[in-house]
């Protein structure tokens, strides 16, 4: 022990010549600190003259701070870090814990500079005399420390800053020296306390006071602040959840150092070391995984990573993604969003009310408001998370978002060769023979740029040729126009409308609405898109029927609204993309025909209570079913598959209006129930929209009015009645006559039988 004691001896005296009296303390600390080295003298003389020539400005950033999410009403729905602050102002700690800190870190704090000499001397000498060291450092290079380690980007920098040598503490030294004259000590000691670890993934007094206690650290009481004061010289081994035993003993002595040094009484001191420690644990919880809206909030996620590199994140190498990662998790960003919790609620109720959340077939929905894109919810019948029976993909998103690559949007997609025809002029009336099977032949291909058969393909022409196809199960053969053709979903009727319309232009109706495949390559200009063969999601999806309900005026899904730094700067967002993507009277048809599609056609029965239109969308072989529907002031897009994969595992039987209407119905009336209804705009121009006068002769007037309303006709019952050989009271004849083309909302007379002849009916049958 004596020639241990001797060695120390020489080389501080060895020290003491090498240095001047600015630095002398710095060398001792560093002995005291790191006995292991006392010996080195060439390291520690090497250092020494080094050290007026080093850095003395300290280049870190902030200290990390969470990341907080918000919905739309400002309630908080999600947290991201790695490290889990909440840094808070000097005046928001309470007094106790401020003493606390100081009289068992640095009691002399608020006497001494950058350097105690007083202090490290004491601590050296301590050293000398026992088997145990003590620590110099002054609150300050502690400070310096802490604040090197948080900036720490990779596990290199971490081991330099945190490396047992000499030229480290010296480092620490000469940052210490510039802080103390350019802060105050209440200023130093707010950044320490907001920076210090305390265990168990608290970092600060703040997130220490609530991991532990639940409390804010304004609420701290003496034991409480003793116990946390004590955790910081050795998180680990003072950590109270694993080792409340030492942790324990450690508060004591904090305890007893501030009866020492007069700032609570011995009594004081004896009370609440009699105590045995109390917690009332909050353990931090962070990610998507535990908030209330997992999809919505990695769909934030994702648009957040975009934000923070300026729309690069998926062009970056892995290790720059990760650095991107790294300022959404430590940041401290405010993030406002488009989430609606009503709106979520709705969704998740419905989606888990119909489809068993352990199950292998997922729902997924998605609801957008029309005319600014603004995403109010997403959803997914399973859980989110890892483990048997969740999931993390997030699945009602496209794969930019975390989701996957999709699903057949089914004929969902018919609403965009039926935009593109009304647009072009081809009259609604057109009728086209609709045959169960059958054969186009003389589609055109387009040229096209990105994946197609498992290739990439760079301005080629693809498509084009004969199309085969069949009928779903739920469609119907005949003579079908636009009107009819969309109500019951005629495959056949829309591969020669699409070929009249032409698949080049279809798809840029569809590309105008937002549309493109899940995987973000555009979308296959081939004759079965118009039968939804391209992946898409429900996001998009939503977004796009949005944009018809707005009266053409598509916009972009948006999720961030605004994103605020700490120091209350607000981040520059992308521009969004909001367009008139077809002319206000387009769209107005549009609606109009698809509002029918809810009355008389595929999904009839599916309505909500209020004006609202959709499409059913059934995939091909039965691999999922769709459903996208709106009102003019809420659109949402849902579908239904086997996530395993839709073509291994496919949903036999299920159609559109089934499984997916349902839950489109059951959530939009949830979400929408106590909100205006308004109603949808009627077209103003004549789009060639006829409808033939149906044969009601001989029907009561009350099943003569059903079937011509079921007509989109108007219906009026002439004054006084017709002698005839029919049954009194009911219709002897019409006008216009039965069988007359005329437009929508014509005013169709019924002339009613009066039960006795007298004459000739006034006009034909």
């Amino acid at each position: 022990m004596r020639v241990a004691k001797n060695d120390r001896a020489q080389a501080a005296s060895t020290l003491f010549r090498l240095l001047g009296a600015g630095v002398v303390a710095g060398l001792i600390v560093a002995l005291i600190a790191l006995p292991a080295v006392g010996s080195a003298g060439l390291t520690a003389r090497d250092a020494a003259n080094n050290f007026e020539d080093m850095d003395s400005q300290l280049k870190t950033t902030p200290p990390s701070e969470k990341t907080v999410m918000y919905d739309g009403n400002g309630k908080q729905v999600a947290t991201f870090f790695d490290k889990y602050r909440e840094s808070v102002r000097l005046d928001q700690v309470a007094p106790i814990m401020r003493q606390a800190m100081i009289d068992i870190e640095d009691s002399r704090f608020y006497e001494h500079g950058a350097l105690d000499l007083k202090g490290t001397i004491r601590a050296m000498a301590s050293n000398v005399e026992s088997e145990q060291t003590q620590g110099g450092s002054t609150l300050t290079q502690q400070y310096v420390k802490n604040l090197l380690v948080d900036s720490a980007k990779s596990e290199e920098e971490y081991r330099e800053v945190t490396a047992p040598t000499v030229g480290r503490k010296l480092r620490e030294l000469r940052y210490a020296l510039d802080i103390e004259q350019r802060l105050t000590k209440d200023q130093i000691l707010e950044g320490y306390m907001n920076v210090a670890y305390f265990s168990a993934g608290a970092y600060g007094v703040q997130a220490a006071a609530k991991r532990y206690f639940s409390i804010p650290a304004s609420k701290l009481e003496l034991g409480q602040a003793a116990l946390l004061a004590g955790i910081t010289q050795n998180p680990t081994a003072f950590d109270p959840i694993r080792n409340p035993k030492d942790a324990r003993k450690r508060r004591d002595v904090v305890l007893y150092r501030m009866a020492q040094l007069g700032h609570i009484s011995k009594a004081q001191a004896d009370t609440e070391a009699a105590k045995p420690i109390q917690l009332n644990r909050t353990d931090p919880v962070g990610g998507c995984e535990t908030s209330k809206a997992p999809y919505f909030c990695e769909y934030v996620k994702y648009d957040m990573l975009n934000i923070l590199s300026d729309g690069k994140y998926w062009q970056l190498k892995p290790k720059q993604q990760q650095n991107v990662v790294n300022k959404l998790n430590r940041g401290g960003y405010t993030i406002r969003t488009t989430l609606d919790m009503d709106d979520q609620r709705a969704v998740d109720r419905a989606l888990r009310g119909t489809v068993p959340p352990g199950g292998n077939r997922v729902g997924a929905e998605a609801m957008v408001e029309p005319g600014t894109g603004k995403i109010r919810a997403i959803g997914l019948s399973k859980r989110y998370g890892p483990g048997k029976g969740r999931t993390t993909i997030n699945l009602p998103a496209d794969s930019a978002h975390g989701g996957g690559s999709g699903v057949s949007a089914g004929s969902t997609f018919k609403v965009f060769t039926l935009a593109a025809a009304i647009d072009q002029g081809i009259p609604v009336s057109t009728t086209i023979n609709s045959p169960q099977t059958t054969t186009v032949s003389g589609f055109q291909p387009c040229r096209y740029t990105g994946m197609f058969d498992g290739k990439k393909v760079k301005n080629a022409m693809v498509g084009g040729g004969p199309w085969t196809l069949s009928n779903a199960g739920d469609s119907e053969k005949g003579n079908f126009d636009l009107k009819t053709g969309t109500w019951h979903s005629v495959n056949t009727f829309y591969a020669v409308l699409e070929k009249r319309v032409g698949v080049c232009n279809a798809v840029k109706m569809a590309e105008k609405f937002g549309m493109k495949q899940a995987t973000g390559d555009p979308l296959m200009p081939i004759a079965s898109q118009v039968l939804g063969v391209n992946d898409i999601d429900m996001v998009h999806l939503a977004a796009a029927y949005a944009g018809f309900a707005a009266r053409g005026k598509y916009c972009a899904p948006l999720s961030v609204t605004e994103v605020v730094d700490p120091e209350g700067k607000k981040l520059k967002l992308p521009k969004q993309d909001c367009h008139q993507a077809l002319d206000q009277d387009v769209a107005d048809k549009v609606n109009s025909i698809l509002q029918g599609v809810l009355t008389k056609g595929t999904a009839a029965g599916r309505g909500i209570g209020r004006p609202a239109a959709g499409k059913t969308g059934t995939c091909e072989e039965f691999t999922c079913a769709v459903f996208a529907g709106f009102t003019p002031n809420l659109a949402a897009a849902t579908a239904y598959w086997d996530f395993r994969g839709p073509w291994q595992y496919k949903v036999y039987g299920v159609y559109g209006a089934d499984i997916p209407g349902g839950m489109w119905q059951q959530s939009m009336r949830s979400a929408l129930a106590g909100k205006p209804a308004p109603g949808f705009q009627t077209p103003t121009r004549d789009f060639g929209d006829t409808t033939k006068v149906p044969q009601v002769k001989g029907l009561t007037v009350a099943a003569a009015t059903a079937r011509l309303r079921g007509a989109d006709l108007k219906v009026q019952v002439a004054s006084g009645s017709v002698d005839s050989d029919q049954p009194k009271g009911t219709v002897v004849s019409t006008s216009p006559d039965a069988g007359s083309s005329v437009p929508p909302g014509t005013t169709v007379i019924l002339y009613v039988s009066g039960g006795k002849k007298r004459g000739a009916p006034p006009s034909g049958d």
